[in-house]
């Protein structure tokens, strides 16, 4: 069921975000409020359904709240992301924070913990006795887990800033210094990411337990969002939006988490048709070693 209901917001999102370049104005600024509401729900509810209350309550806690909290400081003190404000388009806010921002944090962070779970071992139930963070032979296990999940959520704002500063949802007081054709936005945002992506990423298991040490077939959905949101932006930002230089960098940084991750599901099919072919009986007087 639990797995069900993510493949329905999933298709319910994924038409979302396709009809985003068809729009325009207060349109589009609605639809992208509409769209970071869905994959709130997406992220969350899975965690809910497929892990239990403890999950979905780390995840609401770290992602949305810590999020809310970072970004409340940022536009207080420029700390860490750099000088900016929020326009009034995207809703609400608190704190000079409109409140689908956090939203935006949690609907990807859990995605890309996931796919780190998955390509360091967490496949099966073989990480999920609650041991590994703790056990010395391990700790490079770990340590790459939470450098992927880094990367794959810090990496996805290098299509999301520029797609947003283009929309004109917030600006940079200072965009100096700026990665090429970025121009607009600082190089001290990107880092600011990288910096609570870790944060958030360190507290997450913790404070989830030993369930967010596996992935199984249950979390198909939140792995196929993850390589959804990696190849649907390089495709619009190339093609759509007229942003070919954020296409490269989200393209390139992505990369890190999503092509092995993409290679890894694929190779996990293989397997499996492999051994069935194994169990075909073979035809008398047929040479099987052919």
């Amino acid at each position: 069921m639990s797995r069900r209901i993510s493949w329905a917001l999933l298709a319910v999102l994924v038409l979302a975000q396709i009809c985003y370049p068809l729009t325009a104005g207060a349109t589009r600024a609605g639809l992208t409020a509409a769209t970071v509401v869905l994959g709130w729900l997406l992220s969350v509810g899975h965690a809910l359904l497929s892990r239990g209350p403890r999950v979905a309550a780390a995840l609401v806690a770290v992602a949305t709240g810590g999020g809310f909290a970072i970004e409340a400081i940022g536009v207080a003190t420029g700390v860490p992301f750099g000088s900016y404000d929020y326009s009034g388009e995207l809703g609400p806010k608190l704190a000079g924070v409109p409140l689908i921002i956090p939203l935006a944090w949690t609907w990807m962070a859990w995605p890309a913990w996931l796919a780190a779970v998955r390509l360091t071992g967490g496949s099966g139930t073989e990480a999920g006795n609650g041991t590994e963070a703790g056990n010395g032979t391990s700790t490079g296990r770990w340590v790459g887990r939470i450098a992927l999940a880094t990367v794959g959520l810090a990496a996805w704002d290098l299509f999301l800033d520029p797609q947003m500063v283009a929309e004109g949802y917030w600006v940079w007081r200072d965009a100096t210094p700026a990665l090429p054709g970025l121009a607009g936005i600082p190089v001290s945002n990107y880092l600011g990411w990288l910096l609570f992506a870790v944060l958030l990423m360190s507290a997450l298991r913790p404070l989830a337990g030993p369930s967010a040490e596996h992935t199984d077939r249950r979390d198909h959905p939140m792995l196929a969002l993850y390589l959804w949101t990696y190849f649907s932006s390089i495709l619009a930002h190339a093609v759509f939006l007229d942003l070919p230089a954020s296409a490269l960098w989200g393209a390139a940084g992505m990369a890190v988490t999503a092509v092995p991750l993409a290679v890894t599901l694929l190779r996990a099919r293989r397997p499996h048709h492999a051994h069935r072919d194994d169990h075909q009986p073979h035809r008398p007087g047929v040479d099987a070693t052919r």
